[in-house]
């Protein structure tokens, strides 16, 4: 695959392009740019126009020309997800999902605090067995990657011991629409919001809250989970995103203020989803 035409490759365009804006901003012509930077003007070029991958010192240097250094954070945050945070899924679960959870576990072995929108499915932490089961199998067979559904379910539940132990605080919140997208049979929902019901509430470890239907609108487009105030990730049908750059996070936390002023929590969340699993109940 031509990485040009990838996630990779369209994030490199994008820090190239942003690049280029600071150095016009600073009213600096390619050549000029280039000659006070002590490389030939074709790098600049390159860079710019996302063929070539900058370094640290690039960036410093850039930023430094350019008058730009309060920009120079949130440009190596950038630089750093090029390289190491967008994840293919075909790379992440060539070993297996199992290899997925197991990478969710260390991560959130080491952050103190994990919150998670989930938009259409009830969150991995609060899933049952056959739950996880019925959704792994669903992600194996649209991806077409490695089976090991055993090994990732049983990783995906180790993962639930953050509810009973360790110092991780959990908030969770769950679009209503979710308690009602129907995942494996009847009797696997209906037990799956039983189980919801069962832990989570009262427990001093977690916050639970459902954002109604009839909530107002606010701007996202999928699911995220936020660790600590210091990464977002997210995932979408191709790719996993692990976000760090400030200017993206202060996004991620924009959005969670709306939803969390939307959520309902306590006897109302319970209400909504002791709505749902009557409603699974029925034939």
């Amino acid at each position: 695959m031509n990485s040009d035409n990838t996630s990779v490759g369209r994030a490199r365009r994008s820090l190239g392009a942003r690049l280029r804006e600071l150095r016009r901003a600073a009213g600096l012509n390619g050549r000029a740019f280039s000659a006070a930077a002590g490389w030939h003007w074709s790098k600049t070029s390159r860079v710019e126009l996302g063929r070539q991958r900058p370094s640290r010192d690039d960036l410093v240097l850039w930023c430094r020309l350019c008058d730009a250094e309060d920009v120079l954070a949130d440009l190596l945050a950038t630089l750093e997800n090029i390289d190491a945070h967008w994840r293919e899924w075909r790379r992440i679960t060539a070993g297996g999902h199992a290899y997925r959870q197991r990478r969710g576990l260390e991560l959130e072995a080491r952050a103190r605090t994990l919150r998670t929108y989930s938009a259409i499915l009830i969150p991995g932490l609060l899933q049952t067995e056959p739950y996880a089961r019925a959704v792994l199998a669903q992600c194996i067979r649209f991806l077409g990657t490695h089976d090991d559904l055993d090994q990732a379910v049983a990783a995906r539940i180790a993962r639930q011991s953050a509810l009973r132990q360790g110092n991780l605080r959990l908030v969770q919140l769950i679009d209503q629409a979710a308690l009602h997208t129907r995942v494996g049979d009847h009797t696997v929902m209906t037990d799956q919001l039983t189980h919801l019901l069962d832990t989570g509430f009262g427990n001093p470890r977690l916050v639970l809250g459902v954002v109604p239907l009839e909530a107002g609108f606010v701007y996202t487009t999928t699911s995220f989970d936020l660790l600590d105030r210091s990464t977002a990730l997210v995932e979408t049908i191709s790719a996993e995103l692990s976000i760090t750059t400030p200017s993206e996070l202060a996004l991620y936390e924009k959005a969670w203020a709306g939803l969390h002023d939307r959520a309902v929590f306590g006897e109302q969340a319970r209400t909504l989803v002791t709505q749902a699993r009557e409603i699974s109940r029925r034939p």
